[in-house]
C-alpha cells in the first residue's frame, strides 16, 4: 500500500494556517479541551479507579497493573499506532487537527500528575489523599467525582469536536470496525469501550492481576463509572449541539394562513416552505408549512398559531442539524466526519 502525498499542497496549507488568525484561535480551542479531558482524568477519575472507557480508561487499568508507567505515557503507546495506522487506512479523512489532539491530551495528563502529587510514589499509587495536598480528596464522595469528571470530559471532547478534531483512542478503532467488520460505528465506539470498562471491573473492582492490599471496591467501581459514561455522553452532547437546538414545525392551518406567512416573514424574519398536502379524511386540498425555528421562539409560534387559527394541528420536533442562511453554515469538504 501506498502513501501518496502532497508536499506542495501541504507546505500551501501550513503557510495559510499560519497567517489564519482564526486558525490559531480553533487550535488554542482544541488545546483547550484537551486541558479538560487531562483534568477530568487526572483529578476526578484515576485517583478512585473509574474507567469510563476509552484509550485513557484502558490506560488507567494497566496503570494499576504497571505504577511505574504513567497513565499518559500509556495512553500515548496506543494511540501512535493506532493514529498510524488510521493514516494509512484512512489518509487524510483522519485530519491534522485529531492527530495533535491525540498527541496533545497524554502529554498534558502526565505534566499534570507531576504537578498535582507531591513525588513519583504518589503518582504510581494515585493516591488521592496526596492530590493537591488533599484539597481535592473525594474518597468519601465517588458519586461527586463520577459526576464532575464526566463533565470536564464531555465539555473537554466537544470543544475539540467543535473545533473538527477528535481525541482519538476508540474512536478510531470505531473507524476501524467500521471499515474491516462492516459495523457502525457508533457501535464499534461503543464494543470497545464496553471491554475496556469490563477490563476495568476484572483488574480494577476485583483486583485480579494486582498486588496484594490493592483490592479494589468491587462491582461498585463500575456502577460509578457508567455514572461517569453516562454524565460524560449527555454533557458531550450538549456541548456539541448547543443549548439552543433547533426545532422543526409541521403546521397545517386551514384558516388566516396569509396571516401565517406575515408573521413568519415579517415578525420572526424566517423563511418557510409550503408543501402540498391533503387531509385522509376530509380529502381537501392543504397547504402544510415547513418551519424551522429556534428553541427558545417555539413557544411564540405556538401562540400565534392559536391565536390565528385554534384548530390548527401542528408537530413540533427535534432539528439536529439546520444548515443555511440563518443558522449553521454547511461543513467544509475536509471537515472531520461524524458519522
Amino acid at each position: 500500500m501506498k502513501l501518496k502525498l502532497n508536499f506542495a499542497k501541504i507546505k500551501e496549507s501550513i503557510v495559510e494556517s499560519i497567517t489564519d488568525w482564526q486558525w490559531w484561535a480553533s487550535m488554542a480551542k482544541i488545546v483547550f479541551g484537551c486541558f479538560l479531558v487531562a483534568v477530568a482524568f487526572v483529578i476526578f477519575i484515576n485517583p478512585y479507579g473509574m474507567v469510563p472507557g476509552g484509550i485513557y480508561g484502558l490506560a488507567l487499568v494497566l496503570h494499576e497493573m504497571f505504577p511505574a508507567v504513567q497513565t499518559g505515557t500509556f495512553g500515548y503507546m496506543f494511540d501512535v499506532p493506532l493514529i498510524l495506522t488510521a493514516i494509512l487506512l484512512f489518509g487524510g479523512k483522519l485530519g491534522g487537527r485529531t492527530i495533535f489532539a491525540s498527541f496533545v491530551t497524554p502529554g498534558i495528563m502526565n505534566l499534570l500528575d507531576y504537578l498535582v502529587y507531591p513525588s513519583k510514589e504518589a503518582i504510581e499509587a494515585l493516591d488521592p489523599t496526596q492530590l493537591l495536598d488533599g484539597a481535592v480528596n473525594l474518597s468519601g464522595d465517588l458519586m461527586l467525582a463520577a459526576i464532575i469528571g464526566g463533565c470536564f470530559s464531555g465539555v473537554g471532547v466537544g470543544i475539540v469536536i467543535r473545533n473538527n478534531a477528535a481525541t482519538g483512542g476508540t474512536d478510531i478503532t470505531g473507524m476501524l470496525l467500521h471499515k474491516f467488520a462492516k459495523m457502525k460505528f457508533a457501535n464499534g465506539v461503543l464494543l470497545s469501550d464496553a471491554i475496556i470498562v469490563l477490563c476495568g471491573l476484572v483488574v480494577i473492582g476485583f483486583g485480579i492481576g494486582l498486588p496484594d492490599g490493592k483490592e479494589g471496591a468491587g462491582i461498585l467501581l463500575s456502577l460509578y463509572s457508567g455514572v461517569c459514561i453516562f454524565v460524560n455522553a449527555k454533557v458531550l452532547g450538549y456541548t456539541i449541539d448547543g443549548a439552543s437546538r433547533d426545532k422543526l414545525l409541521y403546521i397545517i392551518c386551514d384558516e388566516h394562513s396569509a396571516n401565517m406567512r406575515n408573521y413568519i416573514l415579517k415578525e420572526l424574519n424566517r423563511g418557510g416552505t409550503y408543501i402540498k398536502a391533503k387531509g385522509m379524511y376530509t380529502e381537501n386540498d392543504k397547504e402544510m408549512i415547513f418551519l424551522v425555528v429556534s428553541r427558545k421562539e417555539v413557544r411564540n409560534v405556538q401562540q400565534k398559531i392559536k391565536d390565528f387559527d385554534p384548530r390548527a394541528f401542528v408537530v413540533v420536533t427535534d432539528a439536529y442539524d439546520t444548515f443555511g442562511e440563518g443558522f449553521k453554515p454547511f461543513p467544509k469538504e475536509d471537515d472531520m466526519p461524524t458519522e
